[in-house]
């Protein structure tokens, strides 16, 4: 349900804060008190977009602030979700709107939130109707929704849904093949010279710096071999080498410590130098042995980092890129050399899903031909109650030529009010007075169905009255006995059956125009329903009573 509604600086209303209970809330009041604003603010609150023409003269901004109290609210939660926004705590949502002269804001929960936002939870959280607001009602594809609600048939739609999106995909698959084949002889001579020149490469992103490292060193090993060469000379191979001058400094050091042991500390250095020159000659030896200077082996490398470097500028421009490339044409070679095997693969599973989507549209259907009748008769019945005695309702079923998203077939409410004239669908019925009645009578066959907490009815009485208006006001206050249902009306019929009653009026405070919203009760609310039926008077009075009563 809403529980509190705050406007300040919209129009005429300077500041109102509305606190709101369940049933049917009556909101009566003259013509242009400011009952519109009311609507215009919820409208904001469900994301309509809105401009500085809507803050009230002399202020900078305006704001409207909603609190709904849900008791379920895995819909909502879900959209709060799926926009990164925190969800309801303990079932309650706070939206918020600032609309300024330069730039407007909105919020939920406290955090700031996008106006497509609102508008996809607004569904969820508000049903409105004015005297023009019957789109969703005259939409065929919301007919086909409020029949399956009434079938209680959402699971089975659900899982067709999925099947029609199975078969949907499949269809696409087939569609992509066969448009995508390859019919030239020398389009395939191209895919298979690419896909056996990569495989003879054999190409690996891995070899790559080790093959550089290679050939550096086999193109420089005469120069390396003859450093390398030089170095072990001096170290341990010429006559005045460094290891045979070390060992005679050695053997001078040790006379030394034998003569005076406290130059121990400050020689042993000397023997850690000789051991490290010496595994630096063992290592130079072994790399020496390592060296190649054989030209055919540096042609070869030089012949595979050519090589690697022409699948690059083809295929590249990484050896990563290369081997992508090469998937790919084996890809498409095998669709190509398999194509019939594939092509009969892919047939199979359109058949199949479409075998799937049409055991699942049939048992939805059942459901809907048992179901439209009980839903046409009973619209029927709350027709009858809202003055269309002679009045006929239909649902019908119309098959597709092929599945939709919807099932096996759509739907046409259809409503004939006068005998002997044939039934028309409902959008094309022109009287706003007809129209009103028949969703109220929709509403009303779905109360038990319709997860919406709360329906606005705004002046959707408008072209009745008399005892007509006091059947519109019953069907209300039914509806209020599974929804919050607030009815802005001009009828004290409708009014009197409310089970709160709030008036809208105007009042001028230091030269500036307000409106203002109040709870009726007891002699005031009397007060309101002899002034909405006419005058004053004993006679009146008694009325008022009458239908308070």
């Amino acid at each position: 349900m809403l529980s509190l509604l705050k406007i300040n600086h919209l129009a005429l209303v300077d500041k109102l804060i509305w606190h709101l209970d369940t049933g049917l809330v009556g909101v009566t009041g003259e013509t242009g008190a400011g009952k519109s604003v009311i609507v215009g603010a919820l409208k904001l609150i469900l994301g309509e977009r809105a401009d500085k023409s809507l803050i009230r003269t002399g202020e900078d901004t305006c704001t409207v602030e909603a609190v709904f109290d849900l008791t379920d609210a895995p819909a909502v939660n879900a959209i709060l979700e799926d926009s990164g926004l925190d969800t309801c705590d303990d079932g309650q949502l706070i939206i918020k709107r600032v609309i300024g002269q330069s730039s407007n804001k909105q919020f939920i929960n406290n955090s700031p939130a996008t106006l497509g936002v609102l508008k996809r939870m607004g569904s969820y959280l508000v049903d409105l109707h004015g005297p023009h607001d019957h789109q969703g009602l005259l939409s065929t594809e919301r007919q086909l929704s409020m029949l399956d609600a009434y079938a209680g048939a959402a699971k089975d739609r659900q899982g067709y849904y999925q099947a029609w999106q199975q078969w949907r995909t499949a269809e696409d698959s087939l569609r992509d093949f066969q448009s995508s084949g390859i019919t030239e002889e020398r389009e395939l001579d191209l895919l298979r010279h690419q896909l056996t020149e990569i495989d003879e490469a054999q190409p690996d992103p891995a070899e790559e710096e080790d093959l550089e490292g290679k050939f550096q060193r086999a193109a420089n090993s005469s120069r390396l071999v003859e450093l390398a060469a030089g170095a072990t000379q001096l170290i341990s191979q010429g006559e005045d080498a460094l290891m045979d001058r070390l060992g005679q400094l050695q053997k001078i050091c040790r006379d030394l410590e034998s003569l005076d042991p406290e130059l121990r500390e400050s020689l042993e250095g000397l023997d850690r130098a000789v051991m490290e020159l010496q595994e630096i000659d063992s290592s130079l030896t072994v790399y020496l042995d390592s060296l190649s200077t054989d030209p055919g082996e540096l042609a070869a490398l030089e012949q595979r980092i050519n090589t690697l470097e022409s699948l690059k500028r083809k295929y590249g421009p990484s050896l990563s890129d290369v081997l992508a490339r090469r998937a790919e044409v084996a890809g498409k070679l095998d669709s190509v050399e398999n194509h019939e095997e594939r092509l009969e693969e892919l047939e199979n599973a359109v058949a199949q899903s479409l075998e799937r989507v049409n055991a699942a549209g049939r048992q939805l259907s059942d459901q809907r031909r048992k179901a439209a009748p009980k839903l046409a008769k009973e619209i029927s019945r709350h027709l009858k109650e809202l003055g269309f005695k002679q009045a006929a309702f239909e649902v019908s079923l119309l098959p597709h030529t092929t599945p939709d998203s919807g099932g096996l077939e759509g739907v046409e409410f259809e409503f004939g009010p006068n005998p002997g004239e044939p039934l028309k669908p409902l959008r094309k019925i022109a009287s706003s007075g007809e129209i009103s009645r028949v969703m109220l009578s929709v509403k009303s066959a779905l109360a038990e169905q319709d997860a919406t907490p709360l329906m606005v009815f705004d002046e959707i009485d408008a072209n009745v009255g008399g005892e007509i208006a006091r059947a519109v006001g019953e069907k209300m206050a039914h509806l209020g006995e599974r929804h919050q249902v607030v009815a802005i009306t001009h009828f004290p019929q409708v009014a009197a059956v409310a089970a709160h009653h709030f008036v809208v009026s105007k009042e001028v405070r230091d030269g500036r125009t307000c409106s203002q919203l109040e709870q009726v009760e007891g002699e005031a609310r009397i007060g309101e329903l002899i002034r909405m039926l006419g005058g004053g008077g004993e006679q009146v009075r008694a009325m008022a009573e009458s239908l308070l009563a």
